[in-house]
């Protein structure tokens, strides 16, 4: 398989990613058209290649490393580079979507005449040596995760036929950023009530290791809340709104919107979440 992907969107984990094949030696094309500065930035640092769009219909792959909100958008926006190309890249979806959206993300990939492939992200973007996340593909795209592999992209196969890595990844993230979220609530109400430090004290006793991924996941998330909430969405969706549960993450969601406007605006909740792990230190 040739070692040139396409990647559109260099956000920490599209950048991440592209980072760790351009170091193994692959080529990441994307195209940086109207992208902001930050995004220009990113992609030069992690060594992607700018090309106009149409250039990246000749990568026998696009990876799909979009925000869940967009990912319906992207593949429009996929298909209609394909117009007029003989042979598009295989469409690989590794957004944080429903299984719902996905099949939908497929029907327009595979009208514009190219192959599709289900697939998630587990984890964090890989930085320096660190072995980064674990991507999930469905099992008749094993070339494709050989390369990634081959790559240093930690890459394993998935039963299950289409939908089955966005339901994992549903699943996945309703547990992770379903505790961040209750972190969150329950450290600003303790908080609010003057109870912040005995909170930690409490945790640091009886709980050690949910108090180990508070502190490293509330002043993380602060930056991606914008983007959790309509993951949550997705997530309720996944659950199915017929069932109570799914009302948990539409109220996520609305949370992760609130954290998101704090952080834009005075900032005073998200001052909250990045003190809490330095809280009780001498």
């Amino acid at each position: 398989m040739s070692t040139t992907f396409a990647l559109v969107g260099p956000g920490a984990m599209g950048a991440g990613l592209s980072a760790r094949l351009v170091a193994r030696g692959a080529q990441v094309l994307t195209t940086l058209e109207g992208r902001s500065d930050a995004s220009r930035a990113r992609a030069q640092a992690a060594g992607m290649t700018d090309v106009a769009p149409a250039a990246l219909m000749q990568a026998p792959v696009f990876l799909s490393v979009v925000p869940p909100a967009e990912a319906l958008a992207m593949a429009r926006q996929f298909a209609s580079w394909c117009v007029g190309v003989d042979q598009p890249p295989r469409y690989v979806d590794l957004n944080a979507v429903n299984p719902d959206t996905v099949h939908e993300v497929q029907a327009v990939i595979e009208a514009a005449g190219a192959t599709f492939v289900d697939g998630c992200i587990v984890g964090f973007p890989p930085k320096g040596d660190e072995i980064g996340p674990t991507l999930y593909v469905s099992r008749d795209a094993a070339d494709l995760a050989e390369a990634l592999n081959a790559h240093g992209v930690v890459t394993q196969l998935l039963d299950g036929g289409v939908g089955a890595a966005s339901a994992l990844k549903m699943a996945y993230a309703g547990l992770s950023k379903g505790v961040a979220a209750l972190g969150v609530a329950m450290v600003l109400a303790a908080e609010r009530h003057g109870a912040g430090e005995a909170l930690r004290a409490a945790l640091a006793e009886t709980r050690p290791g949910l108090l180990a991924l508070l502190d490293r996941g509330l002043p993380d998330l602060l930056p991606k809340a914008w983007r959790w909430a309509p993951e949550m969405e997705q997530i309720a969706d996944f659950i199915g709104h017929h069932r109570p549960e799914a009302a948990i993450y539409t109220a996520m969601a609305s949370q992760y919107r609130a954290v998101a406007q704090d952080l834009a605006g005075s900032g005073e909740e998200a001052a909250v979440l990045r003190a809490f792990p330095q809280l009780g230190d001498d």
